[in-house]
C-alpha cells in the first residue's frame, strides 16, 4: 500500500493513462479524484474505480473549472498529496499545416492546462506533496511532423524544472513522465478509420526497440514510483517510458 492515506488528483483521468493510473493509485491505498470532459463515460468510470474515487467534470483550459474542482477536492479530501497533470493532446502537424485552431488546442490543453491545474490546487498541496507532469518523448527526439506537440511538451518539461526550485520551501517535488508511443485511445480521436489506426500502430511499433507500443499501465507504474515516498530524493527529473524509442 505505497499510497496509503494519500489523496491524489489526476487530470484527464477517465481514459487511457489517466484511468490506468487512477486504478493503480487506488489499489495502493489512495483516494483519487479524476477529471474529464465526456460525461457519457462517468458512470462507467465510477463503477471501475469504486468508492475511493471522485469523477469530476472540468476542462483544464478553464481556470474557473479547475478552481471548482479544487473546491470539491478540498471538501472531500481536505488536501492533496499527489497531482498527476496528465490531461494532454497530441496531433501530427507539419509546419505548413498548423493553423490557429490547432495551435491553440495543442498549446492550451498541454501548457495552459498544466498551469491552471497547478494554480487551482496549489494552496491545497500538503507539505511533501508530489506533482507529476505528463510530457512526451518527442520533446527530446525532434521526430518529423510533430513539432508543435513537441514544443508544447518541452514547455511542460521546463515548468517541471522551474517549479521544482520555486516550491522547495514547501518540500513539494515536481517531476515529469515522458511516455513514448502508447496503445491508448488517443489515436482513435484523430478521426482515422479503424484500419488506419491499426496501420499507424503497426508502423509505430516497428520504430520502437522494444518491438511494441507501450501500455497505459507502463506509465501508471512510473507515476506510482514518483507519487510514492520511494522517490523522495527525485526532484526535477523527466522519466522516459518509451521502450527505447528516444535512444534512436
Amino acid at each position: 500500500m505505497r499510497l496509503k492515506n494519500k489523496s491524489a488528483l489526476i487530470t484527464g483521468g477517465t481514459s487511457g493513462i489517466g484511468l490506468a493510473t487512477a486504478k493503480l493509485f487506488i489499489a495502493q491505498g489512495a483516494r483519487v479524484a479524476v477529471t474529464g470532459r465526456d460525461e457519457t463515460v462517468f458512470e462507467r468510470v465510477k463503477s471501475e474505480l469504486g468508492e475511493n474515487a471522485l469523477v469530476l467534470k472540468g476542462d483544464v483550459r478553464s481556470i474557473s473549472d479547475m478552481r471548482a474542482i479544487a473546491t470539491t477536492i478540498k471538501e472531500k479530501f481536505g488536501g492533496l498529496d499527489v497531482v498527476f497533470a496528465n490531461a494532454g493532446w497530441a496531433f501530427p502537424s507539419a509546419l505548413e499545416e498548423i493553423d490557429e485552431e490547432l495551435y491553440s488546442k495543442i498549446m492550451d490543453i498541454n501548457v495552459k492546462g498544466v498551469v491552471f491545474t497547478l494554480q487551482a490546487v496549489l494552496a491545497d498541496l500538503r507539505e511533501g506533496a508530489s506533482v507529476i507532469l505528463n510530457t512526451s518523448f518527442v520533446d527530446q527526439t525532434g521526430k518529423h511532423g510533430i513539432s508543435l506537440t513537441a514544443a508544447a511538451k518541452a514547455a511542460v518539461r521546463s515548468l517541471a524544472r522551474s517549479w521544482s526550485y520555486e516550491f522547495l520551501g514547501r518540500k513539494i517535488r515536481f517531476n515529469a513522465i515522458a511516455p513514448g508511443a502508447m496503445d491508448t485511445p488517443l489515436l482513435s480521436k484523430w478521426g482515422l478509420s479503424d484500419e488506419a489506426v491499426r496501420e499507424r500502430k503497426q508502423a509505430m511499433a516497428k520504430t520502437i526497440p522494444a518491438g511494441h507500443m507501450g501500455k497505459a499501465e507502463d506509465v501508471a507504474y512510473a507515476a506510482l514510483y514518483l507519487a510514492s515516498d520511494e522517490s523522495a530524493y527525485v526532484i526535477g527529473t523527466e522519466m522516459i517510458v518509451d521502450g527505447g524509442a528516444s535512444q534512436l
